[in-house]
């Protein structure tokens, strides 16, 4: 069962749609030019139930049940040397995906925010240019991970209450 505190803001804000629930990450000033920043990224996720924020070896990560779903991840050498004249300006994040399949889907177009390196082969993760992406489509990736990496039946309740919302 999740815990009381986890209900309590499943029933208030449950809805996945979060630009209209009261109190709601978007209430602060999004960047002039439009960019996503690590505010951002730190509210959406700790907007998440039982969302909690770590930091490991100078990096910000956010976890559910301990389960890494979006984090901070600067490009090493081995990913500038892989990338060649592909190097995505600015900062990146790193996000855990449902399965490859759905990383191969993100990362197809060249010109998306989305790309992976060869450190990630084989493993269900993509980075995510921030500089680049508009902040409904990070709401939608960092709602869609924290759903991916959450405790079942916290998700079935996040789920419910949408639904019933829906209706």
């Amino acid at each position: 069962m999740p815990s009381a505190a986890a209900l309590t803001h499943l029933a208030a804000y449950g809805d996945r749609n979060l630009t209209n629930a009261p109190g709601s990450p978007h209430a602060w000033t999004h960047s002039v030019c439009g960019m996503a920043t690590w505010e951002d990224v730190r509210r959406l996720a700790m907007w998440m139930p039982e969302a909690e924020e770590r930091e490991s070896r100078g990096l910000r990560q956010w976890r559910v049940d301990g389960k890494l779903f979006v984090w901070e991840r600067p490009l090493r050498k081995t990913d500038l040397a892989a990338l060649g004249d592909a190097v995505p300006a600015g900062e990146i994040l790193g996000a855990r995906v449902e399965h490859e399949g759905a990383k191969r889907a993100l990362c197809e177009d060249p010109s998306s925010v989305f790309f992976t390196t060869p450190h990630f082969d084989g493993h269900p993760a993509i980075l995510v240019r921030l500089d680049a992406i508009n902040l409904a489509v990070l709401e939608e990736v960092v709602v869609e991970e924290w759903l991916n990496r959450a405790l079942r039946r916290l998700v079935e309740a996040w789920e419910a209450l949408t639904k019933a919302r829906r209706r």
